[in-house]
């Protein structure tokens, strides 16, 4: 192979990265994906924990009712002291 036929480099990556081209269409984002995919598992354990709690007897689902009243009560708190409400 002779130099005459040897690609030049810039031939060979293609346009230059540092060029901007203005009509180029942008690579698709995943985010929205991402977001479906967080929104079903949520829902979905959701409702598997609905189902959890509906099966306990009622001084378990007391006990269970108690214990986030109190972690609400302390982060709301918590939040409070951290914005001096």
């Amino acid at each position: 192979m002779t130099d005459i036929f040897k690609p030049i480099t810039d031939d060979r990556d293609g346009p230059s990265k540092t060029q901007h081209d203005p009509y180029a269409t942008p690579a698709p984002s995943t985010d929205a994906g991402r977001t479906a995919l967080v929104g079903l598992l949520g829902g979905v354990l959701s409702a598997a924990g609905y189902l959890v709690y509906t099966r306990l007897p009622d001084e378990q689902k007391a006990r269970v009712n108690g214990q986030l009243r109190t972690l609400v009560e302390s982060r709301v708190n918590d939040l409070r002291g951290r914005f001096n409400i």
